[in-house]
């Protein structure tokens, strides 16, 4: 039985001990301290901008569907629409893929298309010496076969002349 429970533990600890779980573990970190930043920019910065049209507050921009839109004894009347909520989560999205295409999928694109050439033009080298190898082992035997001269049948391998 403990075998068992050792080659369940053992599994285990190759499953968190492989490279793409480590690296889903760092990209979940990564992602939730990035949002953060996002966040703050947006609710700093883009916020502000917005604001100087209207209220500071992009997440207050809000629509009254059916009127009356009051509270009376803590519960809402009418049916209210927060879009600047929807607004400001738009900007949020915008600004977080532009942000990951910009400094993450570009360059990394740029960076494997060109080692994807220099795998190309190496392999084409490659290519190239192994014609130039097979050509020069023709030129040899083609020497080779015009010094012996043409067979003449002897075990010998010896030249007509001699």
């Amino acid at each position: 039985m403990s075998a068992k429970k050792e080659s369940v533990l053992d599994g285990f600890k190759a499953f968190l001990m492989r490279g793409n779980v480590i690296d889903l573990a760092v990209a979940v970190v990564i992602g939730a301290a990035f949002t953060n930043i996002v966040n703050s920019v947006v609710k700093g910065i883009i916020n502000p901008i917005v604001g100087a049209f209207g209220t500071k507050n992009l997440e207050s921009y809000k629509s009254c569907l059916k009127d009356p839109c009051k509270i009376v004894n803590g519960e809402m009347q009418g049916i209210q629409l927060e879009w600047g909520l929807v607004l400001s989560a738009i900007l949020s999205f915008i600004i977080t893929a532009a942000v990951v295409y910009f400094l993450m999928v570009l360059p990394m694109a740029k960076v494997l298309a060109k080692r994807a050439a220099h795998d190309k033009a190496k392999e084409g080298v490659q290519e190239t010496m192994e014609i130039s190898e097979l050509e020069v082992l023709k030129e040899i035997r083609d020497t080779l076969v015009a010094q012996r001269g043409p067979s003449s049948g002897s075990s010998t391998g010896a030249h007509p002349t001699s």
